[in-house]
């Protein structure tokens, strides 16, 4: 299943007094998807590739691609550790598939010296759907969101084996051999989800975390 980006009307976009800098990590992954929602919902995306761009930032999206790559490239850059300080700080966050393994205190089925974030309290299973061929589109009723289920897309989706005491679950899975699984989580003001909602038009769950940012 290839999942196009749908383009979004700019008539969705909700007027709003403030307007928060959020960052996205472009090293590698679906970067332009994450950067057109966050516009069309009211914020002033840039994109992050250095610590001195990162210091500039009131968020942060971690979007989805190979996590593994992008975890070595925050190395490369100069960047893993100064997110991880961030991310201790309190900087709000929204990392979608790979973003979520990235964003994990622990993570199954990787690489031995690949890194994560330790955002928020999680073990997650990298892969969890299966291979390219395995990805699919669900329904899923979404804690939080109005107007009805998010059309879900997964792509060599993991899912979260374990949530701390302080996670809350907005997603499962409803059915099928997956049933029940957790497929989005918030922990403060970190958000993550197993599914791409940068590529369907469904600018529900980036406004969400908008405007949690804006709260924030």
């Amino acid at each position: 299943m290839n999942a196009s980006p749908v383009a979004v009307p700019v008539a969705d976009v909700a007027p709003s007094a403030s307007t928060p800098t959020i960052g996205v990590l472009a090293l590698q992954g679906d970067v332009r998807e994450h950067v057109a929602a966050l516009a069309h919902c009211g914020a002033e995306p840039v994109l992050v590739r250095r610590a001195a761009e990162l210091d500039r930032v009131d968020a942060l999206v971690l979007p989805g691609g190979e996590s593994t790559t992008i975890s070595k490239l925050l190395d490369v850059f100069d960047l893993l550790e100064p997110v991880r300080a961030r991310l201790r700080d309190g900087l709000p966050a929204y990392g979608s598939c790979a973003g979520m393994i990235l964003l994990a205190s622990e993570v199954l089925d990787t690489r031995v010296d690949a890194e994560h974030l330790s955002g928020i309290d999680m073990t997650v299973r990298r892969n969890a759907f299966g291979r390219q061929v395995d990805s699919f589109e669900t329904d899923l009723a979404f804690a939080g969101l109005d107007d009805g289920p998010v059309r879900a897309v997964f792509i060599r989706a993991p899912w979260v084996e374990r949530a701390g005491p302080d996670v809350e679950v907005l997603a499962t899975v409803p059915d099928g051999p997956a049933a029940g699984r957790i497929v989005a989580v918030r922990q403060g003001n970190v958000i993550a989800t197993s599914f791409h909602p940068e590529v369907t038009g469904d600018l529900r769950v980036h406004r969400l975390f908008v405007d949690l940012v804006r709260a924030a």
